[in-house]
């Protein structure tokens, strides 16, 4: 059974690759084949250009489908499962987000509501995954004694992309059972980040505080760092809704698939003390 993976140069995509077995038969779909990641077949594609893909897809059995945050997604997964048809492709999983649906309070989960909805029309095989909060979205918000954040008092269940990517790659490796099935993946808890900077301080060994960042003052933040808008947008529009407990709930889902409960907070702080830190 042949995999390949889109995305293959990001941080999903890459934990997927790196949880798949070595005996997996892997290719790597990349715009540039010399920015390629070591170790797998690679194959040159573009997303955005339809004419790119089908020879691309050639002789693949499933389909590892991540589109890039913006207003062009669901231009990006239907060019996908378009090809992913006329390629012969028999199971496609897609990576969608948290709280996806017609009704989100973000523009990204409405874009993914329209992807998730193509795809289960498609008449392919498929199966979608909708991950919490990224816990990796934290790294560098560290500074000093002070944990930042802009989901204010709210409630959310992160998740360490890592167990994502071990989830990603036990439904690739085997598709079949998981055929028309949607998994919403969260951490084992519900937190808010002033709960986090409690277990941050186990990691350093001094007393951690949080601090609420207005959404204002993260968007002016997102933008001197040089995100596009619509990402700073959205972020915000993100922030908004995790600040109303939008997040507070978890799911058995990852625990029923895998066996095992997902890593907790003060476990993914522990592995990246190092870099939770702001620079």
């Amino acid at each position: 059974m042949t995999i390949l993976i889109t995305g293959a140069n990001g941080n999903v995509s890459g934990a997927v690759l790196r949880s798949l077995p070595d005996s997996a038969d892997v290719r790597v779909l990349v715009r540039d084949a010399a920015k390629a990641p070591a170790g797998h077949q690679v194959v040159v594609g573009d997303l955005d250009d339809p004419r790119s893909l089908v020879e691309a897809f050639q002789g693949v059995d499933t389909l590892w489908l991540l589109t890039a945050m913006g207003p062009q997604a669901p231009h990006a997964s239907s060019n996908a499962v378009w090809a992913a048809k006329q390629a012969g492709v028999s199971h496609v999983v897609r990576l969608s987000a948290i709280g996806a649906g017609h009704d989100a309070p973000t523009r990204n989960g409405r874009l993914h509501a329209l992807s998730d909805n193509e795809l289960q029309a498609s008449g392919l095989d498929w199966t979608v995954i909708k991950p919490a909060f990224f816990m990796q979205n934290l790294l560098g918000s560290v500074n000093g004694a002070t944990l930042y954040g802009s989901t204010g008092e709210g409630r959310l269940s992160p998740i360490d992309v890592r167990d994502i990517g071990d989830f990603g790659a036990a439904i690739l490796t085997d598709p079949a059972p998981h055929a028309g099935k949607t998994y919403t993946i969260t951490g084992p808890a519900s937190i808010s980040l002033g709960e986090a900077a409690g277990s941050l301080e186990q990691v350093y060994g001094e007393r951690i505080g949080y601090q609420p960042v207005g959404l204002d003052d993260a968007y002016r933040s997102m933008l001197e760092m040089g995100l596009p808008e619509w990402i700073a947008a959205v972020s915000v529009e993100y922030g908004k809704a995790y600040s109303r407990n939008w997040g507070d709930f978890t799911t058995p889902d990852f625990e029923t698939v895998l066996g095992r409960r997902a890593r907790t907070f003060a476990e993914f702080a522990q592995d990246h003390r190092d870099i939770l830190r702001a620079a």
